[in-house]
């Protein structure tokens, strides 16, 4: 193994060289983590309040993580679902016990967006329909059948013709829902909490209301908690909090401490799939349930959704306290947080890593705050008195 240093700028040239091109990188090199916190290759630390865009509930570098997959790793690391194994049967059990009793069967799969589209398939084979409504200023993915449910021109308008089908109703608009969710419905897909779209909390009443009309219509209720999952909004599930009982719910980010893997849960009233209608290589590996068995076994020991209530609240309390006329609002739910600003997020969002503070955005005048739910008060009190000066 080399040992040779290399620069910040050796680092980033190095990646320039070969890496794809499609993703604005900012010219930091993250190189490790322990919590909430994350360091650069200068050895700079930083407040994550990026929290690998969901991923990272747990922090970095838990112990029992990283334990979990080095074991697992020397033991069976692959292992498709040609055969059982161990580690997957365990963690079917876990996620029954976690997960509401009418979703009890369960496809691993390895991202957010796989799991959207598998829960869509899923939709229109049960149904025998081929409308599918989702909501403006959604995001649910972008491959092809994510990206035909995910709003927005900016993501969409370069891969036409999308996916036929798919139409948007207004979020947080329930007399809209009436009109679209018809009997040529396979599905409605939303978010609890819109993350790309602005950290826009749904609404009860329009929630409930696509509930009440899918389960009169024969519709499937599909609710998106890829980033909302496992503690993040401050119950383990946002549906938890809305009264609502979905047909399907997509998970995935957070679900195995980092380890590339996303799931979709689903209830009886789905009814069978054919086999080998929908399939994965790498869903379900031992490598990746056995982190998730760890992963989940933190969130749990640890109670991260009480922190996540709990520093939620300190946070969007703290940010609404900053006198500033460029802020126009704080919303959010638990450890999902928004400022939306009068003006262009980006100088924000630089300004703050200047302060040792990385957010991420959520649509062009919205700062997103998304850090680890392992955070702790005063590390809050240091993102809040950041905001505050950038914002001054």
């Amino acid at each position: 193994m080399s040992t040779t240093v290399r620069s910040t700028a050796d680092l980033i040239a190095a990646e320039e060289a070969h890496t794809s091109g499609l993703y604005n990188k900012r010219a930091v090199v993250l190189v490790r983590g322990e919590g909430a916190t994350v360091f650069d290759s200068d050895g700079r630390a930083y407040i994550d309040c990026v929290g690998g865009q969901g991923m990272a509930n747990l922090g970095h570098g838990n112990a029992a993580v990283a334990e979990a997959i080095a074991q697992q790793a020397r033991t069976l690391a692959s292992c498709t679902e040609l055969f059982y194994n161990d580690r997957r049967a365990e963690l079917y059990g876990v996620l029954a016990g976690i997960l509401p009793a009418a979703l009890d069967r369960v496809f691993l799969c390895n991202s957010g967006t796989e799991a959207v589209e598998g829960a869509l398939k899923f939709a229109r084979a049960a149904t025998k329909r081929p409308g599918i409504v989702a909501t403006m200023r959604g995001f649910h993915g972008k491959t092809m059948g994510a990206l035909s449910a995910t709003w927005g021109p900016e993501y969409r308008d370069l891969f036409g013709p999308l996916v036929p089908g798919f139409s948007h109703v207004p979020f947080n608009k329930p007399e809209a829902l009436d009109a679209a969710i018809t009997d040529d419905t396979a599905a409605f897909i939303f978010e609890l909490v819109q993350g790309e779209g602005g950290v826009r909390p749904a609404t009860h009443p329009f929630a409930q209301e696509a509930a009440r009309l899918c389960a009169e219509r024969g519709v499937l209720l599909i609710v998106d908690e890829v980033q909302t999952g496992f503690g993040r909004t401050g119950t383990l599930f946002a549906i938890e909090q809305y009264g609502i009982a979905p047909d399907i719910l997509c998970l995935a980010k957070s679900i195995a401490g980092g380890m590339p893997m996303g799931a979709i849960a689903f209830s009886r009233t789905v009814g069978d799939i054919p086999k080998r209608s929908h399939s994965t290589t790498f869903g379900g590996n031992p490598l990746a349930c056995a982190a998730a068995i760890a992963a989940i076994g933190e969130i749990r020991r640890l109670d991260l959704p009480s922190n996540a209530r709990e520093r939620g609240s300190q946070l969007m309390a703290g940010l609404r306290s900053i006198r500033s006329e460029r802020i126009r609002e704080v919303r959010g739910l638990g450890l999902i947080v928004g400022i939306e600003l009068k003006e262009n997020a980006g100088s924000t969002i630089k300004a703050l890593q200047d302060e040792g503070v990385l957010t991420l955005g959520a649509g062009p005048t919205v700062v997103r705050f998304l850090p680890p739910l392992v955070i702790t008060a005063e590390q809050i009190d240091r993102v809040v008195a950041a905001t505050a000066k950038v914002l001054s």
